[in-house]
């Protein structure tokens, strides 16, 4: 529980911190769109270093950055193995001339298109959960819940209450370690009275967590009604007639991380599409 970082601001003073929280959303969106063009692991390694020279720019420590991937080690071995004993590759003959090797057993295959494929699975999984974990890292949820506020701006000519969900996204996010760590709590004071979480097969240790969830959401609803009362004690009543302590404006290193970004999304649409069959596109694409 304490490997989930979403929702954890790591306080201190760099330039990714002080941007304005809107630049820093767009491009944490277009950085998820983006990976989803990639296809080769010389891509991914181009963006895997600038997300360290992200990482460096902030002060955030990489080793916490990295400590999220604890919470999908799972699912990335999970991918990984699926993914190469069901991929046929490009069948024997081509498997064997390219890369000299083919297993085959029933209804199981290990080949050497498999396991690139597995590879680039993996690569995407893990920059898809480090990119969005520095947008939390280095942003406040209230910074947050504004940004989404006025990027949905347009959305409130057509009635949308745009306040009510970047607020209801805020609060979550904000609630989220509080949440673990409670769990937590829970889960050490049933082992302290003889429950067993780690034992069993999957359907023992699903109902060893039904004595956590039953107070996991009493806790939930109190915390609930307690937030409630503490916002109608303040007055809250919503978007209207409330103004901002902090005004959003958009500074040169925002523009400029922007365009940055703009920048690699269209080299690697141009990887990927490759419309004026440029022949080192090839070369890149093939790694």
């Amino acid at each position: 529980m304490k490997d989930v970082s979403f929702g954890q601001l790591y306080p201190v003073d760099s330039i990714i911190h002080r941007m304005d929280p809107r630049a820093k959303l767009l491009i944490t969106i277009a950085y998820i769109v983006m990976l989803f063009f990639v296809d080769s692991f010389i891509v991914y390694g181009i963006i895997a270093v600038l997300l360290l020279i992200v990482i460096l720019i902030s002060r955030v420590p990489p080793l916490k950055v990295l400590s999220s991937v604890k919470a999908i080690i799972f699912l990335l071995v999970f991918t990984f193995t699926l993914t190469v004993v069901f991929n046929q590759g490009q069948g024997e003959a081509a498997e064997l001339e390219r890369f000299g090797w083919y297993a085959h057993w029933g209804i199981f295959t290990v080949c050497g298109s498999g396991l690139i494929l597995g590879g680039k699975l993996v690569c995407r999984l893990l920059l898809l959960v480090l990119g969005p974990t520095m947008l939390t890292f280095t942003t406040t949820p209230v910074a947050l819940t504004d940004a989404i506020e006025s990027l949905l701006t347009p959305l409130k000519w057509i009635k949308v209450p745009v306040h009510a969900f970047a607020m209801i996204m805020s609060i979550a996010l904000s609630l989220i370690p509080g949440l673990m760590e409670e769990t937590q709590k829970i889960m050490n004071a049933q082992k302290a009275r003889g429950a067993a979480f780690d034992h069993g097969n999957i359907f023992k240790r699903a109902a060893a967590l039904l004595p956590v969830l039953i107070p996991l959401f009493v806790s939930s609803f109190k915390r609930s009604d307690d937030l409630a009362d503490a916002m109608d004690s303040r007055c809250y009543r919503g978007a209207k007639g409330r103004t901002k302590m902090k005004v959003l404006k958009f500074r040169l290193k925002d523009y400029l991380a922007m365009l940055l970004t703009i920048a690699l999304f269209f080299f690697i649409l141009v990887l990927f599409y490759n419309w004026w069959g440029w022949p080192w596109v090839g070369l890149v694409t093939l790694a």
